[in-house]
């Protein structure tokens, strides 16, 4: 076959982080998984649903363990390994470390796919490593029925910079640093309807890195990080909620999108994901009257590579955006609040 008229996302049923386990069905895999046990040293663990797990090593030094692999959610290789290496390197950033090494996850339909296009996969991924400064030092591979790739990441905070999605306070402002949309975007692809343009902004949102995230981490007004991924901005918003015990208020008009979602959203370019999404947790979540299906599928349309949400002192809100915005997230915008109250959300209009 020539790599040049092989369609990626034709090889398989899923596409990036749209491809997660949905929350109920992942609540109910692990629900009689033994606990990581009384171990001083792992600050982060699986308690809380966090975006990776954290060790101590002594007083200065912790360690930041991640991985996260996916099918292609575009049809060039390249685009593919870069848009999959940024956002496994994401969850380092948002544990408000820095990442120090990678390892990459490979499995490919040998049968199926030419050479040339597996090294390319594995090139745009070396290609967001290295921008990040990090070395790809190895990994492993499988011949699998449908394309995946993705990476192992280390990296390492200091043990006061070490920023779970637990740790929200009520009264707490909420920013997210990316816009929403990718899922949209990806059903579009698939659909043949993305307009033009469009696919460059996807590509420019899911792989720009998140290292903004370490950068958060040494404010100690920055009480909460997260990344917005496979859930959507709902799901992983209540993984805050219910981590912290507290109550998130999300404004729908302060939701930053990407150009084209709500007209695409209303074309129903909608993920089976998003469905899944909704039905693991909408209970939990409380939307206005009267508010149509494409509004609430934009508020759990799955985010691969998407952007942090992040709990901060109200105080510091504008000078944070300032900081986010000059870093280079331009659609960073503060969306909500945090409340006293058991843990759930509310969108307001």
């Amino acid at each position: 076959m020539n790599a040049h008229d092989l369609r990626l996302t034709s090889l398989a049923h899923g596409g990036g982080c749209g491809c997660k386990l949905a929350p109920s069905v992942l609540q109910q895999l692990l629900a009689e998984q033994p606990a990581a046990g009384p171990f001083a040293q792992l600050l982060v663990g699986t308690e809380t649903g966090d975006d990776a797990a954290v060790w101590q090593i002594d007083d200065t030094t912790c360690v930041i363990a991640t991985t996260d692999f996916f099918m292609p959610m575009v049809d060039d290789p390249h685009d593919f390994g870069r848009i999959a290496a940024t956002n496994a390197i994401s969850d380092v950033y948002a544990m408000g470390g820095r990442p120090i090494m990678a390892l990459a996850i490979l499995g490919m339909p040998i049968d199926k796919m030419p050479p040339e296009t597996i090294r390319e996969i594995l090139k745009g991924g070396a290609s967001v490593c290295a921008q990040a400064g990090i070395p790809v030092a190895g990994g492993h591979s499988i011949d699998s029925p449908e394309p995946i790739y993705g990476l192992a990441v280390i990296g390492t905070c200091r043990p006061e910079q070490v920023r779970r999605n637990a740790d929200a306070k009520p009264g707490d402002d909420l920013i997210l640093t990316k816009a929403l949309g990718v899922g949209v975007y990806s059903s579009a692809i698939k659909k043949g309807v993305l307009p033009d343009g469009a696919y460059d902004e996807m590509i420019a949102s899911t792989t720009l890195l998140n290292r903004i995230g370490a950068d958060l981490a040494r404010d100690p007004a920055v009480h909460a990080v997260t990344d917005v991924t496979g859930f959507g901005l709902l799901g992983h918003a209540l993984e805050m909620a219910r981590g912290a015990a507290v109550a998130l208020t999300t404004s729908l008009q302060a939701v930053p999108l990407l150009s084209h979602a709500a007209a695409l959203a209303q074309a129903g370019c909608v993920t089976g994901a998003s469905h899944r999404n909704w039905s693991s947790y909408g209970a939990a979540v409380s939307l206005p009257k009267n508010l149509p299906d494409w509004r609430r599928h934009l508020l759990t349309d799955p985010q691969t590579s998407g952007g942090l949400l992040v709990a901060c002192a109200p105080q510091r809100t504008d000078a944070l955006l300032r900081t986010i915005v000059e870093a280079g997230y331009p659609a960073a915008s503060r969306i909500g609040h945090v409340e006293e109250g058991p843990a759930a959300i509310r969108v307001v209009g």
